[in-house]
């Protein structure tokens, strides 16, 4: 399910959640469903981030009717 990109992205949102100090709880919580909207929306680029507010609705209606 990772591809190199994927491990970029995390990889930010690891080093700026440790920069703010969050918890290491709250870090992996946030990198699973990262991962998660990554794979529902079979993402591979950072390109597919695009139109960023329709996937995430998307995103939420699924795992409100799932």
């Amino acid at each position: 399910m990772s591809t190199s990109k994927d491990k970029r992205l995390l990889d930010e949102v690891r080093n700026y959640m440790r920069l703010k100090h969050y918890s290491i709880h709250t870090e992996r919580t946030y990198c699973d469903w990262i991962k998660r909207f990554v794979h529902f929306h079979k993402m591979s680029s950072r390109d597919d981030l695009k139109n960023g507010e329709k996937k995430i609705e998307a995103f939420l209606t699924h795992l409100a009717v799932k």
